[in-house]
């Protein structure tokens, strides 16, 4: 149920500007673990994880990859222009599409020292042509008139897009250490962070433990930066994200006879979408795969995940869809009831952010415990931060 006002004021703490970490550890591994369970609080390093989750865990990843999306451009006159890509608008909305696109894409931008570039100017950096499509949307187009992709251009233009609260530049080594040693599809302008402490030995130990683990995709934008700045967080507008599932995901959640468990709140929140999709469709509510930010809340009764997930399935066979695409901007703020997830891996969140939200509504006021111990005993916090194991 969703209470009738949340003070965002109440989940305020104080990160000194010490303890955001600006790199992340090597190995990555090797990086804290602080892990939270019925009230109880232990200390572990990040490759200790594999016997630490519960007997029957699935682990579900975010395999999504983060694009070079900054391009620091640079103008004839020596003005400099910095375009952060955000989504694509032309020729596709769908990512994957526009990526592999040739001779021109438009994207929906953010633009730094937009006033100093005109209506009718063109940008011409290093061969490539930078123009308004539409200055009032901040939609750029791009063109080139070689043969190559999208995605070749951008590996040689761009810089990955650290999160703004990393007061430095990024450098060359981010395109590794900003992305998840199991990152596949382009998308993302923020790295799913709680990933990024994964080795292929952590997953391989995972498998020896008997961790079942399923990947998704759901690719992330810069509204997860998005402060919330109105005092009753229930008034934030939250940002929407573009989610993908396969058939064979579905079916294995449906199989699984554990708990599952998301690595971020990226899968967190497509998991419960997908929940929901299939509740929609269930009470005719939803025809589309796509939630509204308050929809979970505004439903009454009870559907099993069983059912819910059948419904989806049903969906897809009806429509003869082996993958599943959708939007989703639900909030999960306490007073949300999870339907699938059962813990979360994850790094530690900005004070009054809607992630710090989101892990209250999961282990309720004793977020406090946990996040005043993590700075007690030194943890690092935010994307290149240590980690942590709630259940």
């Amino acid at each position: 149920m969703l209470p009738e006002q949340i003070n965002i004021h109440e989940f305020q703490y104080e990160l000194p500007e010490d303890r955001i970490a600006l790199f992340p550890v090597e190995p990555r591994d090797t990086s804290k673990l602080l892990k939270f369970e019925n009230g109880t609080l232990s200390h572990h390093v990040f490759s200790d994880i594999p016997g630490l989750l519960p007997k029957n865990t699935m682990l579900v990843f975010n395999q999504t990859r983060v694009i070079q999306a900054r391009l620091n451009l640079t103008k004839d006159t020596g003005g400099h222009i910095e375009v952060l890509l955000l989504e694509p608008f032309a020729p596709s909305v769908d990512v994957l599409l526009t990526m592999g696109s040739k001779g021109s894409v438009v994207w929906t931008c953010m633009v730094g020292n937009k006033k100093r570039w005109k209506e009718n100017e063109a940008i011409n950096f290093q061969g490539v042509s930078f123009s308004w499509e539409d200055r009032d949307l901040n939609q750029v187009r791009i063109s080139w008139e070689d043969d190559r992709v999208f995605a070749e251009l951008l590996s040689l233009l761009g810089s990955m897009p650290i999160p703004p609260y990393i007061k430095r530049e990024s450098t060359e080594q981010d395109k590794e250490v900003y992305q998840t040693v199991y990152a596949q599809n382009d998308g993302s302008v923020a790295a799913p962070t709680a990933g990024l402490h994964f080795t292929e030995n952590v997953l391989n130990n995972l498998a020896a433990n008997a961790v079942e683990t399923e990947f998704i995709t759901l690719h992330v934008g810069s509204g997860t930066f998005k402060p919330v700045s109105s005092e009753n967080a229930l008034e934030h507008e939250m940002h929407a994200e573009k989610i993908y599932f396969t058939k064979e995901n579905i079916q294995r959640f449906i199989e699984h006879q554990g708990v599952i468990i998301p690595v971020g709140t990226t899968s967190m929140r497509s998991l419960e979408s997908l929940y929901w999709f299939g509740v929609g469709l269930l009470r005719g509510t939803l025809t589309e795969f796509v939630i509204p930010q308050y929809f979970p809340y505004e439903q009454t009764g009870d559907v099993s995940l069983s059912e819910a997930l059948q419904a989806v399935l049903g969906y897809m066979d009806e429509n003869q869809k082996e993958s599943l695409q959708g939007v989703t901007a639900i909030y999960i703020v306490p007073g949300y009831r999870f339907r699938i997830c059962r813990g979360i891996v994850t790094n530690f969140h900005q004070p009054s952010s809607t992630l710090l939200l989101l892990i209250s509504a999961l282990i309720g006021d004793s977020w406090r415990d946990v996040y005043n111990e993590a700075l007690k005993k030194d943890y690092r916090f935010l994307s290149f931060g240590d980690s942590s194991l709630l259940l």
